[in-house]
């Protein structure tokens, strides 16, 4: 099963590594992992996606909770959330393609970053989906580069 795990941390050295290698040491392999730092500087907000034993994951949560870094966790695969994903897209177009390709990001409520005569980069936050969606539609085009953080999520309880 995937879980998406939310957790507030103290935004210090190293807490990042640690908490990383706890998974890691489960077995459990990362598929998705953002960090950033909160409404509060002396804090981070994890967003981690992985796929697992819900048995060996509720151990992990345990042992997350026991660190002295780790302010809260929570499971938000079993709650209400808001996720999303950014990614970043250049994109090779030519006098001809170009206006195809922005209709295609259009489609899709996409932004173009930048677009010169022979490239645009193309940004968009939305759902996994959405977002593999979109690279699809413009393979065709050119794809020279793809950036993408990852999944983000906040609870709604």
């Amino acid at each position: 099963m995937k879980h998406i795990i939310g957790v507030l941390v103290e935004n210090k050295f190293g807490v990042l590594a640690h908490i990383s290698g706890l998974f890691s040491a489960r077995g459990f392999n990362i598929q998705s992992l953002a960090v950033g730092e909160t409404e509060d500087p002396s804090m981070s907000r994890m967003t981690i996606v992985v796929e697992g034993d819900d048995r060996i994951l509720e151990q992990v949560k345990k042992q997350l909770n026991k660190l002295i870094d780790v302010i809260k966790v929570l499971d938000l695969t079993k709650s209400k959330y808001l996720a999303r994903e950014l990614a970043l897209i250049k994109v090779a177009v030519t006098s001809k393609t170009k206006q195809n390709v922005i209709q295609v990001v259009d489609s899709v409520k996409g932004k173009i970053l930048h677009a010169s005569d022979q490239l645009v980069v193309i940004e968009i936050s939305d759902e996994k989906d959405t977002i593999n969606s979109l690279i699809e539609l413009l393979k065709p085009f050119g794809i020279k580069e793809i950036s993408r953080t990852g999944k983000i999520a906040l609870g709604l309880d």
